[in-house]
């Protein structure tokens, strides 16, 4: 029987596992498909409090979870597959293995939806990103590009004036799908340009480490075209890892877990942290923080029952 069991190994819950280990509930961490999370896709964090000069985003995961060992966490390889939450002890089945808790901390992240192109992944953190606030400074003086037509291209286009040269929307419509009012702030800014009707078909040029240009293709006439550009910032949208608590756990339309008085779910003793429940700002150092409050809410839970 375990006191906590935690579901995801980035910031969130990792902090949240120096916390648990910290109070002396012995923590289990489920690593998680996505080991890491979103920063061991990144290379440095300069936005990331304590580091002055930044620091590598999987050398940041490595350190807090030496860290969250140091004082007794314990670490699973391996991913959630089934979780019972009718009743307690929850019940979590990973691989083989089944598992009992007296509370869970879910922090299982949101992914970041991609083009799927081949050549993406390999550029990913070298020019190719998912977050503009996380990397736009670092295109600062450069033209970027923005694949996306919704309110989080809209956002990040708008993030990124303040770096770039120039910001060039591409979006496979003749139209966008953000709100009016972030329609009017994108059209009214002189950096903004739009590329309508086209896809991003690749992303160049994995031989030199860097972005360099993408190709288009106008899916109206067909159409191909290069465009020299220093970034692409893929803003299609982020999908909350959430299946296995359908029909069990509060969650909105997307997807996100619903919290309420700090990190709690609409089930006692379960607790969501980090972009699982977070679908507006999306930081390491925000999802840190709901991981120390998820770990605090679960400490007191236990607490309360003796």
């Amino acid at each position: 029987m375990r006191n906590v069991v935690i579901m995801g190994s980035g910031c969130a819950g990792l902090t949240a596992s120096i916390y648990a280990a910290r109070a002396n509930l012995k923590p289990l961490v489920v690593r998680g498909r996505e080991a890491g999370g979103q920063l061991t896709l990144t290379t440095l964090v300069e936005n990331y409090p304590g580091f002055p000069r930044g620091v590598q985003g999987p050398e940041l995961i490595e350190l807090m979870q030496k860290q969250a060992a140091e004082f007794g966490a314990e670490f699973l390889e391996g991913d959630v597959t089934k979780v019972n939450l009718e009743k307690r002890p929850f019940t979590l089945e990973v691989g083989s293995e089944r598992i009992e808790t007296r509370a869970l901390v879910i922090a299982s992240g949101a992914s970041a939806k991609m083009l799927g192109l081949e050549n993406e992944r390999q550029l990913l953190g070298h020019g190719v990103s998912t977050c503009a606030t996380c990397d736009g400074y670092f295109f600062r003086g450069k033209p970027v590009i923005v694949v996306g037509g919704g309110d989080t291209a809209a956002e990040d286009a708008l993030t990124l004036t303040r770096h770039a040269t120039e910001v060039t929307v591409v979006h496979r419509r003749d139209q966008l799908r953000a709100s009016k009012i972030m329609q009017d702030r994108l059209r009214r800014n002189p950096k903004v340009k739009f590329v309508w009707n086209s896809l991003v078909t690749d992303i160049l040029d994995p031989t030199k480490h860097e972005v360099t240009a993408v190709k288009l293709r106008n899916v109206a006439t067909g159409e191909e075209a290069i465009k020299p550009t220093a970034a692409v910032f893929v803003a299609i949208g982020h999908q909350p890892n959430t299946a296995l608590f359908r029909g069990q756990l509060e969650m909105n339309e997307v997807g996100y877990l619903i919290t309420h008085d700090g990190t709690k779910t609409n089930v006692p003793g379960v607790f969501a942290a980090g972009d699982v429940q977070d679908h507006i700002y999306r930081q390491a150092v925000t999802a840190a923080g709901s991981g120390c409050m998820a770990a605090i809410d679960a400490e007191r839970f236990l607490e309360a029952e003796h």
